[in-house]
């Protein structure tokens, strides 16, 4: 039976040498702590060791008067925690999320005393570890001595959070509010990266997401799906959201169907207020929610990490800048391989193209010193706001480019300039990509075709090269003939190039794409050149023949014909066979004229007045 713990009883439990674990997140239980940093210094304590992860509140223990007495290991670091390992006076043990407890019960990392916070046992003798039980259970389970402060504002929650009273050895019944997790304030550049990871989230996808401006921005631009999922390590303010609007329902998921399950949840008071006693959150520990099997057994299992930076391969830094330990490993890698495993699955990288001194984050390698968290063989998609790189299947030439696509425009020429140091491009790959003038800030837009199969309109990127000709090699013969005026039988590669890496704000090239995975197919083209020392651009489309009639040259007409305007030219003109009575069609019935036949009588030249 837990006995009520008086200040002078910490010597019957905390010895010499001892290895300490504190609870996390909101759930540090600060007054049970405090009252042993005040039996400190002591003669009696000494050598001792604190081990946690991350943990909201106030950090006393790692005020520098507790320096010859104890010393921290962080799993994960907090600011603060940050601050001391990076002058020397705390340590950062690397470890997956979902191998803490197994450090623990294992006896790689043995834990003598856990404090905790629960709440008051009921009348059935039992606690509830609440809004953590993340690694908290295991600590439980190893520890010689398990300490706990009792706290009527910790909620109860379901899952596996229920602790005897059994297993508590010492308590304080102590009352405070759990400590909350202030809204990151949203930028236009982290709302623009929300909406491009909304792009490659289907309805019915089951979500992972951690904390902060990125993860805020994209359950905001969820806004209008159905029938998402939720199976995360953490849970936010945003799912909360999600939930109440029913965009969250978990009708789905095939484990724990109706419930958004959860190691841990960090936000504010009405945050833990929907939690307490809600059987539609359940709460279970880290190795279970990260467990790899677990996460890929979800259909469309959606993974949401950021990094530090990304280099030219697809290695992710996560934990350090530098020599400099900035975080810890935490559950990336277990996400990011679990949705590479489950079927539709997609693990996304997002990440602001740029820090706030303004350094690229997108980078030719990796900083010296770093430490690379997530492979280059695991990432299958970097999401900056310039858009989407798709990693996964491409070569390192392709993802080279792919990357740069999404960087900061100001550091394109020079990643370009370094990864040709490499040989990774060949030597006619010369030019970086350029903002498209007149598409705006997302020039990526998703639409529906008439066969009601999501396609994405965007412009033709130096990345597309090998599309391009597999493109061009599913034309048939008449197709060739109507967009070339003869039968061309061959696509080289600087042929290709010349066609993807033309300047998009003189000339226009965009394409309408279908993703199958991260595997990215073209399914037309639409193009005007600018007639030299004129306002005026000839146009040209070319679609694939399974796609025709499903509104696809319409789609990409209308976009050339907005920044044609935008851009200020004066007329366009197509120069079309008379017997492309579909291309014919088109242009009628977006305002086309045709001008009288010229010497050509095999076509018409059709033109339109901006």
């Amino acid at each position: 039976m837990s006995q009520l713990l008086q200040p002078k009883d910490w010597k019957k439990f905390v010895k010499p040498g001892d290895r300490i674990f504190i609870g996390s997140g909101p759930g540090v239980p600060h007054g049970l702590v405090q009252s042993l940093l005040e039996r400190m210094p002591s003669k009696h304590f000494f050598d001792l060791e604190f081990v946690h992860i991350l943990t909201l509140g106030a950090a006393p223990w790692l005020d520098p008067r507790y320096r010859d007495t104890l010393r921290v290991n962080a799993l994960f670091l907090g600011e603060e925690t940050r601050k001391v390992v990076q002058r020397g006076e705390a340590d950062y043990t690397p470890c997956f999320l979902s191998e803490v407890p197994a450090l623990f019960t294992g006896g790689t990392l043995p834990i003598d005393v856990a404090l905790v916070q629960l709440s008051p046992p009921d009348e059935s003798g039992y606690c509830s570890l609440g809004v953590t039980v993340d690694i908290v259970r295991a600590a439980i389970e190893s520890a010689r001595f398990v300490i706990a402060q009792f706290n009527p504002l910790m909620p109860r929650t379901f899952g596996n959070t229920r602790i005897a009273l059994s297993e508590v050895d010492g308590h304080m019944e102590i009352s405070a509010p759990l400590p909350e997790l202030p809204a990151a304030k949203s930028t236009k550049e982290t709302e623009q990266i929300g909406q491009y990871v909304a792009m490659l989230i289907e309805d019915g996808a089951t979500l992972q997401m951690g904390i902060g401006k990125i993860p805020d921005a994209v359950l905001r631009a969820l806004r209008h799906h159905k029938n998402l999922g939720v199976h995360t390590e953490m849970f936010s303010d945003g799912l909360m959201e999600l939930m109440r609007k029913g965009v969250v329902d978990n009708s789905r998921k095939p484990l724990h169907t109706g419930k958004t399950v959860t190691s841990f949840c960090m936000g504010s008071r009405a945050l833990y207020d929907f939690v307490r006693d809600n059987p539609l959150v359940e709460f279970y520990s880290s190795d279970y929610i990260n467990n790899i099997n677990i996460i890929s057994q979800h259909d469309q299992m959606i993974a949401i990490n950021s990094a530090l930076e990304v280099d030219l391969t697809g290695q992710v830094v996560s934990d350090s800048i530098g020599h400099r330990f900035y975080s810890g490993i935490g559950g990336q890698v277990d996400f990011i391989r679990g949705a590479a495993r489950s079927r539709g699955g997609r693990p996304i990288i997002a990440l602001p193209s740029v820090t706030k001194e303004g350094k690229s984050r997108i980078v030719p390698c990796i900083t010296e010193g770093s430490g690379v968290v997530t492979s280059r063989g695991d990432v299958h998609y970097v999401v900056t706001e310039y858009g989407i790189a798709t990693l996964r299947g491409r070569s390192i030439r392709e993802r080279a480019l792919e990357l740069i696509q999404v960087a900061h425009p100001d550091h394109r020429e020079m990643l370009l300039q370094q990864v040709r140091k490499s040989f990774w491009v060949p030597s006619y790959q010369r030019t970086a990509p350029a903002p498209v003038k007149g598409l705006g800030n997302m020039p990526v837009k998703k639409f529906k075709a008439k066969d009601g199969n999501p396609y994405f309109l965007r412009p033709l990127q130096p990345s597309d090269e090998r599309r391009l000709q597999e493109f061009f090699y599913s034309h048939d013969a008449e197709t060739l003939l109507l967009r070339y005026h003869y039968v061309p039988t061959r696509l080289s590669s600087e042929g290709a190039y010349a066609l993807v890496n033309m300047d998009q704000n003189t000339d226009l090239a965009l394409c309408i794409v279908a993703r199958q995975g991260p595997r990215e197919e073209i399914q037309g083209v639409g193009r005007y050149y600018l007639i030299p020392k004129t306002q005026t651009a000839e146009v040209a489309f070319v679609v694939r023949e399974e796609r025709r009639g499903q509104g696809f040259g319409r789609f990409l007409l209308r976009r050339v014909i907005r920044v044609a305007r935008t851009r200020k030219l004066e007329k366009l003109l197509a120069v079309v066979q008379s017997g492309n009575q579909q291309m014919r069609d088109l242009l009628e019935k977006s305002g086309f004229t045709a001008l009288p036949v010229g010497d050509d009588p095999g076509s018409v030249t059709w033109e339109l007045s901006l």
